[in-house]
């Protein structure tokens, strides 16, 4: 008998645990790779959690509505088992292993036949990047590197880090987000005034209390802010909004031109897409933007456009509008929060002119958004300056200061501004 312990997964930042909702199986049951073993709620996200093996489930160590921490083994699948769904002979399936990491990587047996057969070393195959639930390496994946890896057109994964991937996304792992050591959250006698009403933090109020706190322990914050002339973007939008909504089905709002910006400031400026560990710098490879979604509850979480440097103004409008609606329905999903490199956040919402916004760790910049309003300006022409009525917004940019000095801050956000205030028409 081959037993493989399923644990309860970590479904994004911050999270340290998930109440089982529903279970899809039951002891005795036959279960293929991937076939959903239960429904898992968090404060953040709903998800039905794949099996990662094929067997025969044992055991069942929670019932629906248990509240489990992250890492906790909750059921255990045989693999070798007479009922066993896998064909190959139990000589030619090793057990899966876990790569030693915040979040465990599984490998199936037949992935691990793949990666055997085709001579790859375990580093090598731990830093492949995975398409599966939470960054697991598929039987596609492997597959399709190997063929790669035969043409000589991909290098050896281990070229590119020692790390192993994980949560879906490629490169050396964030820093985990908890309080840093000697930081306590700050704790005060309950008020026993007869005129005032105690109330206790929900769950997610909790998690971003305590992840603000930390962030400001841990980024020397800075914020520099300019003005952005937004008319031209405005007469644009204007003029193409109504054939916009009929032709992609959603409404086109400013947000996909101001992310549309923010991308391509990131691939100018590299050294913003990045996060810090120690002493060391990780240079992202992927941009993933992150825009912070106030919820009906009035919490706030942020999902992420994945590669937001690779759609055009289609695809990020419908991504943003996605994105929004799952997570204003609490029906976001645990890679629609992951992998995150920068962030968004837009105060115009609350017709606020600009702020200060905190740094979403282990990021090392946020871009705030304010209102756009119209006020008099000074335009030069060719006859001398006149004064005209233009639509301006402020923007604010935020930043780490151990890695981010003002000059590449400064020019960083200029390049939005110039971007934006040049819109091609």
């Amino acid at each position: 008998m081959s037993k493989f312990e399923i644990k309860m997964p970590k479904l994004g930042e911050s999270i340290t645990e998930g109440t089982i909702m529903s279970w899809s199986v039951q002891v005795g049951d036959i279960v293929k790779e991937d076939d959903v073993l239960f429904e898992v709620n968090t404060a953040k996200v709903s998800a039905e959690i794949p099996s990662p093996v094929a067997g025969k489930v044992m055991e069942i160590l929670f019932k629906e509505g248990d509240t489990v921490a992250v890492g906790t083994v909750v059921a255990v699948v045989d693999m070798g088992g007479e009922d066993a769904v896998s064909a190959a002979p139990a000589r030619e399936l090793p057990p899966a292993k876990a790569v030693k990491s915040d979040d465990e990587r599984w490998y199936s047996p037949v992935v691990l036949q793949l990666a055997r057969e085709a001579h790859i070393r375990q580093e090598e195959l731990d830093a492949i990047p995975g398409t599966g639930y939470r960054g697991r390496l598929s039987k596609k994946d492997i597959k399709d590197y190997i063929v790669r890896k035969q043409k000589g057109t991909v290098a050896s994964a281990t070229g590119t880090s020692s790390q192993p991937i994980a949560a879906g996304m490629p490169g050396p792992q964030p820093v985990p987000q908890s309080q840093p050591a000697g930081v306590a959250s700050p704790v005060s006698p309950v008020s026993s005034d007869p005129s005032v009403e105690v109330k206790e933090m929900d769950r997610v109020r909790k998690m971003i209390a305590d992840h603000m706190v930390m962030s400001k322990h841990t980024s020397p914050h800075v914020t520099t802010l300019v003005e952005v002339d937004m008319t031209r973007l405005v007469k644009w939008r204007e003029r193409n909004k109504e054939a916009f909504l009929k032709r992609e089905g959603v409404k086109l709002t400013y947000m996909p031109a101001i992310t549309e910006a923010t991308a391509k400031a990131l691939v100018a400026y590299p050294q913003v897409n990045v996060s810090v560990e120690g002493y060391n710098i990780l240079y992202k490879k992927q941009i993933n933007v992150g825009i912070a979604v106030s919820q009906n509850d009035g919490n706030l979480i942020v999902p992420v456009v994945h590669d937001a440097d690779r759609l055009n103004m289609s695809g990020l409008a419908i991504a943003i509008d996605s994105l929004a609606a799952k997570a204003r329905a609490n029906k976001l999903m645990p890679d629609d929060i992951s992998g995150g490199t920068f962030t968004i956040t837009n105060f115009g919402t609350f017709k606020s002119l600009f702020g200060t916004p905190i740094i979403n760790q282990p990021q090392v910049a946020i871009l705030g958004v304010g209102v756009i309003e119209k006020k008099p300006a000074v335009i030069e022409t060719p006859e001398g300056d006149v004064i005209a009525i233009r639509h301006k917004m402020y923007l604010s940019l935020s930043y780490d200061h151990r890695v981010v000095d003002g000059s590449l801050g400064g020019n960083f956000l200029y390049f939005i501004k110039n971007y934006l205030e040049n819109w091609n028409e």
